[in-house]
């Protein structure tokens, strides 16, 4: 069910300082500020979660061979999948790009208006072509991604590695990997989430190395994000075949849900870095499932976890008045590696109604 989003200024304070992340990341420089240097500590509200964390930078070097220039700092932007599920158009996708500009976000670096599932006719053409669905993207894809990129902005779309989309109302790319990916160049796509239902009993090695080789022939321009939710711990085996790769399953917009996805995706931070990113899914930040005090936790987590951002609130961030955003101390130790959660800390007694989270001095709007 959609939701609106939280206030303003924290997440406008939030999205400054992601931004601030992918900056410190191309410059090669840290993006701590004040005295948290070392280490980020904090807990979820003591008798609701009863236990804390402390992450500590880390960074490892890793090999790779799909490289195509794209994904140096990890990618930012907006996606219509959990807000909206199904019930996208492209005056949606129009609204969005123009939100991402006129609040300013577009200039701190979310540049990614992507589609997800649902925006395709159910079956191909007569030459097995994708077909936009004509009645919620009547001007087609081409058009679409005509007009963001006339904003200083990007498009990305979706498919999936099997016979169907995970919503099974539009078709998959599984055996069509050549052809959609020439189809998705020519209408100047630059970022594809590729999917990992309905895999007719194929492997998940043979279906991605088979859209990875057509992406590095016909889509080299593309940002390619494997979506295989982390099943057989594609961290390992994924750099050499896109920019990013899903270490969890999806996202839900709570507490358990978010610390979760937190902990699976921790075990990979070696894997991350310019190039190819792990991805514990997307940012609920803005979507009312969890506090304030929570979504900071949730952001710090994702910032010092070097993972991609991406932002899932309606196109109501056109109400977001950046201008009233004056003070933000991004709390972001050694962002120029992934960080990992080193041990548990419980800070102050539980008897007092403390609550503590990661990120409580994040971002404090003025």
């Amino acid at each position: 069910m959609a939701r609106g989003p939280s206030t303003p200024s924290l997440l406008l304070a939030l999205l400054v300082a992601a931004a601030a992340v992918a900056a410190s990341e191309a410059s090669g420089a840290p993006a701590a500020v004040g005295n948290w240097t070392e280490e980020l500590r904090g807990a979820g509200r003591r008798g609701r979660h009863g236990r804390g964390y402390v992450w500590r930078s880390r960074s490892r070097s890793r090999r790779r061979t799909f490289e195509n220039g794209l994904g140096r700092t990890p990618q930012m932007g907006w996606n219509s999948w959990n807000h909206f599920g199904c019930g996208i158009n492209e005056d949606l996708i129009k609204q969005t790009a123009d939100a991402l500009v006129n609040t300013g976000l577009a200039k701190l670096g979310y540049e990614y208006v992507n589609i997800d599932d649902c925006w395709a006719e159910s079956d191909r053409d007569y030459q097995g072509n994708f077909v936009a669905n004509r009645q919620t993207f009547p001007s087609g894809i081409k058009a679409l991604a005509d007009y963001v990129h006339a904003k200083g902005l990007k498009l990305g779309i979706y498919s999936d590695a099997g016979t169907r989309t995970c919503s099974k109302k539009m078709p998959g790319s599984l055996d069509h990997e050549e052809q959609d990916v020439k189809t998705f160049s020519s209408w100047g796509i630059d970022y594809l989430k590729y999917d990992n239902c309905n895999d007719a009993g194929r492997s998940v090695m043979e279906r991605y190395t088979k859209m990875s080789n057509a992406m590095k022939t016909y889509g080299k321009n593309i940002f390619f994000s494997l979506c295989e939710w982390g099943r057989e711990n594609p961290a390992t085996w994924a750099g050499s075949m896109g920019n990013s790769w899903r270490t969890t399953d999806d996202i839900a917009d709570n507490w358990g849900s978010m610390t979760s996805r937190a902990d699976q995706n921790d075990r990979w931070a070696s894997y991350a870095g310019p190039g190819g990113w792990n991805d514990p899914d997307m940012l609920e930040v803005g979507n009312g499932g969890m506090s304030e005090v929570e979504y900071r936790s949730h952001f710090s987590i994702w910032a010092l976890a070097k993972v991609l951002y991406f932002l899932h609130v309606n196109s109501a961030l056109a109400t977001l008045n950046v201008l009233q955003f004056h003070h933000c101390k991004p709390v972001l130790p050694c962002a120029g590696s992934s960080s990992d959660r080193v041990r548990c800390t419980l800070d102050e007694p539980a008897d007092k109604g403390h609550t503590h989270q990661l990120g409580s001095h994040c971002c404090q709007p003025r």
